[in-house]
């Protein structure tokens, strides 16, 4: 069986190892436009904070992962078209791939809209990528002196702010919505945020749009103007689709792939942030682009390429993040009755509805969240344990011994 990967991260990673659980001989061919081996792509903003290197963002897998898992890796090269009838893959270096099975683990990127004056700025970068962060702490040098202009407010561009903190003169942040993080966090939990990252002198300018750039200034919507020195494109990312669309898959803001990560078009599979795939919380289609459901996402589809049938069907929205020493969790969908404890320190909301936890928010104490989240992914229903006891502090004896067993591993407790 000769499979081929388009991508490199973790959805990537999670086919390798799909496919490597029940096929050890196939061969594995994977191509990344980055010349990188795999690395935690979440983790950029911390290069740039100090907190690691790059070195160590590269040790995501061991050196020899590739070798011990027979993986021909074909590195900086992109794959710019499919021929599905023949079952190859053609690469931007004229070489044409035969495949049995295919994968797209293709990801996004950055969108950039349309501004006024936006070629007139020198010095610009996003921050997706480990390339994006290697070219931001060029441009910030070490003499502590640029003014940093982020327009978008949700996760990338608070990330980025929380790496440069202390490398940048001034950080400004601007975006259209009428809070931060407005895709991922209600008001109240994201004022709590941002009050807290406004403690480290970072400037946030709300509901308003850059309407020109004039070189090293920018002219907001609400009569601001902010000079600056580095631009940061963070309005956010859109799938990667055009590869797909190619080969004849079915594409919605995403390519579209079942609960076997399998297109619409044989032999060809997809998983990661490039693909659409359903809730099953409100039944809608969507684009669920976190780490670890890409991770799950491409072991299904390595296993139903080698042959399996393995469903995914406990997708969910999540976020785990923190900024400057604050940090939250958030999964499931923000509806049905919401109970919610809240003080100076903590901000607890845990959403129920059709006696099973929908969702929730932590922010400031996370500890024990994995409870949480185990009972939005397995849609547990709450008669089934003691959910007063595992509303106040989440804890396994809120659960009955044989299930405490399965959560530690397989001894009754």
């Amino acid at each position: 069986m000769r499979y081929v990967i388009i991508g490199g991260c973790a959805a990537a990673v999670g086919c390798i190892e799909g496919i490597r659980s029940v096929d050890k001989e196939g061969e594995i061919t994977l191509v990344s436009s980055e010349p990188y081996s795999f690395y935690g792509r979440p983790l950029i903003s911390y290069l740039l904070e100090g907190k690691t290197t790059k070195e160590k963002l590269l040790a995501y897998r061991p050196a020899d992962y590739e070798e011990k898992n027979g993986v021909k890796a074909i590195r900086g090269v992109s794959a710019t078209a499919i021929d599905a009838a023949a079952h190859t893959v053609t690469l931007d270096n004229g070489e044409t791939l035969p495949y049995d099975k295919l994968c797209l683990a293709v990801g996004s990127s950055p969108f950039v809209p349309p501004m006024a004056g936006l070629d007139t700025v020198e010095k610009k970068t996003c921050f997706t990528t480990l390339d994006d962060a290697l070219k931001l702490a060029d441009m910030l040098g070490d003499s502590k002196t640029q003014r940093v202009l982020i327009i978008g407010a949700g996760l990338i561009g608070l990330k980025c702010a929380e790496g440069i903190v202390g490398r940048a003169a001034s950080i400004d942040v601007v975006d259209l919505a009428p809070r931060i993080l407005s895709t991922t966090l209600p008001e109240e939990p994201a004022k709590i945020v941002q009050r807290h990252i406004e403690k480290r002198g970072i400037r946030f300018h709300l509901e308003q749009s850059v309407t020109e750039f004039a070189g090293n200034t920018a002219k907001l919507s609400g009569g601001d103007v902010i000079d600056f020195d580095i631009l940061v494109l963070a309005v956010g990312v859109r799938a990667n689709t055009a590869l797909a669309a190619t080969a004849g898959c079915e594409i919605d803001r995403g390519i579209v792939v079942n609960n076997m990560c399998a297109t619409s078009v044989p032999d060809i599979f997809a998983a990661g942030d490039c693909t659409v795939s359903t809730d099953p919380d409100t039944g809608k289609h969507r684009v669920l682009a976190i780490w670890p459901n890409a991770s799950i996402q491409g072991e299904t589809a390595g296993r139903n390429m080698a042959g399996t049938k393995t469903v995914f069907d406990k997708a969910a929205p999540m976020n785990a993040t923190g900024f400057m020493g604050l940090h939250y969790i958030s999964a499931g969908v923000y509806e049905g009755e919401g109970l919610l404890t809240h003080n100076s320190e903590v901000y607890k909301m845990l959403y129920v509805k059709d006696d099973r936890l929908v969702g929730f928010i932590l922010l400031g104490n996370i500890d024990r969240a994995g409870i949480y989240t185990a009972l939005v992914r397995e849609r547990t229903p709450l008669s089934s344990i003691d959910f007063e006891l595992i509303r106040d502090t989440p804890q396994l004896m809120a659960f009955s011994a044989t299930e405490r067993a399965k959560k530690l591993g397989g001894d009754k407790v």
